[in-house]
């Protein structure tokens, strides 16, 4: 059976394990970061007339007075899983977005250009979402409701988790955990485990990490979602 690494925090590493069994994969976890709420003590500005959201966690570990304040404005997601988030934080008018951020921001800035909106986010991000709307003339006020910090493993924690065997597949979600993972692969102990690994991204900038040390066997996914992720284990190798 082929066993895929999985690197992402909960809530999605189980949910993405309870998937690839459901494929006939044999999942590993190995969440290489995680999310914790941030303490947010922000007002919001009177003209605000919608809500961005480009990642489920900034809904997760928003405070609920402050999705209280917002949940009457249309809220734009990234995605059908940021969407689902939301709405069930309590956003009650939500709009599934193309799946990736660049796009998003394209889509707000055509309908929203010289109005506010609120940009529910991490304190780690990727800047071009924001520096697309404000080009545009969109007023972000970005709001910063987790933070994501990498997961300290020795030796001993990761071959316990990985019981020895060699990794086929390993998924990549975020550029940190990449880089995270990029580490582990340098380690004496740990090489041998990745020695035919084939590492998946999500996007090109998830990947470049990652290509400083696996080079030509890393993929990227056709489009930034996890169905196109998952699309290319069944691709010839």
């Amino acid at each position: 059976m082929v066993r895929v690494l999985v690197t992402r925090p909960e809530p999605g590493v189980s949910r993405t394990a309870r998937r690839l069994e459901a494929l006939g994969f044999q999942p590993v976890m190995l969440p290489l970061t995680e999310t914790s709420a941030l303490p947010v003590e922000a007002s919001i500005d009177g003209d605000v007339v919608a809500v961005a959201v480009t990642s489920a966690n900034a809904v997760r570990h928003a405070p609920k007075a402050l999705v209280a304040a917002l949940a009457g404005l249309p809220c734009h997601a990234v995605g059908k899983r940021t969407a689902e988030a939301c709405h069930a934080a309590g956003f009650l008018a939500v709009t599934d977005g193309p799946g990736d951020a660049e796009a998003l921001a394209d889509r707000i800035a055509r309908g929203l250009a010289d109005k506010a909106v609120v940009y529910l986010c991490g304190r780690v991000r990727f800047p071009v979402f924001e520096q697309r709307l404000r080009a545009a003339g969109v007023h972000v006020q970005a709001i910063e409701t987790y933070d994501t910090v990498p997961v300290g493993y020795d030796d001993a924690d990761v071959v316990a988790r990985l019981s020895v065997r060699p990794i086929d597949a390993a998924l990549l979600y975020s550029a940190k955990a990449s880089t995270a993972l990029a580490g582990l692969i340098k380690r004496p102990m740990l090489r041998h485990l990745f020695e035919k690994t084939q590492f998946l991204a999500l996007s090109t900038r998830v990947a470049e990490p990652m290509e400083r040390v696996a080079g030509s066997k890393v993929r990227v996914a056709s489009k930034p979602g996890e169905d196109a992720l998952l699309a290319v284990l069944s691709q010839p190798r």
